[in-house]
């Protein structure tokens, strides 16, 4: 006939919204593979192979000489990780259950968990799988040096940040255009392929160039990353204060416009679709 309530703490509820995000991390980690291990090691040879690509693409059009002196496969690394790393994170958190999904029905979970989960564990993926093929390299084939890796490491979290507040707004709008969203998505990350700087220097660009490339927040996170990781590379185009304010902004617009949509969604409008 009556039930007891009890009063949580804030610090009570906080650590419980932690270990609801440490679950779902696991989750999400465990969702490609069942062994953790297996898919890392899966990630890191797709990083490699990708970079084996742009290597021998370089090497047949004869212009395997960088305009940074150094390392060119830290060079062309520089470029495919952030681009891998802002791109999956795009495609996990779009693919983080919407305001339209039955699994939001349970009480403990909220947007905020399940979009978390997706950004933490598409980061820790990268990161490691980054590590472990950047040790390979040191240890098996010529020794590397990173001139500000505390820096390089902060391009890393610009591009996976801007990669959460892109995905975000996606994953807002996808359930007023669920067929046209995915479309917009592989636009969006075909386009980075060429405007995210991965494969050229921002400082020899022309300044017709520039502004082509310099709307997009990859592009300065991969600049301003080869400008801590070679010493005698100094960023003149690029900065991490615009994808820094972009992000946010993006991140602020990306949660209001979930939080509309989730209290006027209806779980019809993805039946049959």
């Amino acid at each position: 006939m009556f039930r007891a309530t009890t009063t949580r703490s804030t610090l009570s509820i906080a650590f419980g919204m932690i270990e609801l995000i440490y679950h779902s991390v696991v989750r999400e980690i465990r969702k490609s593979h069942r062994s953790a291990a297996v898919g890392l090691v899966i990630i890191a040879a797709q990083g490699a192979l990708m970079t084996l690509m742009f290597l021998m693409i370089f090497q047949v059009l004869g212009l395997r000489t960088a305009k940074i002196r150094g390392d060119f496969l830290l060079y062309l690394m520089s470029g495919v990780f952030l681009y891998m790393t802002h791109n999956r994170t795009v495609s996990a958190v779009m693919g983080a259950p919407s305001a339209t999904s039955s699994l939001l029905q349970h009480a403990p979970l909220n947007p905020f968990i399940t979009i978390s989960a997706a950004a933490i564990a598409t980061l820790y993926q990268q990161v490691l799988s980054l590590g472990l093929i950047l040790f390979g390299y040191h240890a098996l084939v010529t020794p590397i040096t990173i001139d500000k890796p505390i820096g390089a490491l902060g391009a890393l979290l610009m591009a996976w940040l801007s990669g959460v507040a892109v995905g975000i707004i996606f994953l807002a709008i996808k359930p007023w255009a669920p067929r046209l969203i995915p479309i917009l998505r592989m636009v969006y990350l075909r386009a980075n392929m060429i405007t995210s700087g991965k494969m050229f220097v921002a400082n020899t660009l022309p300044s017709s160039l520039l502004a082509v490339f310099s709307w997009n927040p990859l592009f300065h996170s991969v600049d301003q990353a080869r400008g801590h990781i070679f010493i005698n590379y100094t960023p003149h185009f690029t900065s991490m204060t615009y994808p820094l304010y972009l992000s946010l902004t993006l991140l602020v617009i990306g949660l209001m416009l979930e939080f509309f949509t989730r209290q006027r969604a209806s779980a019809s409008w993805s039946a049959g679709v």
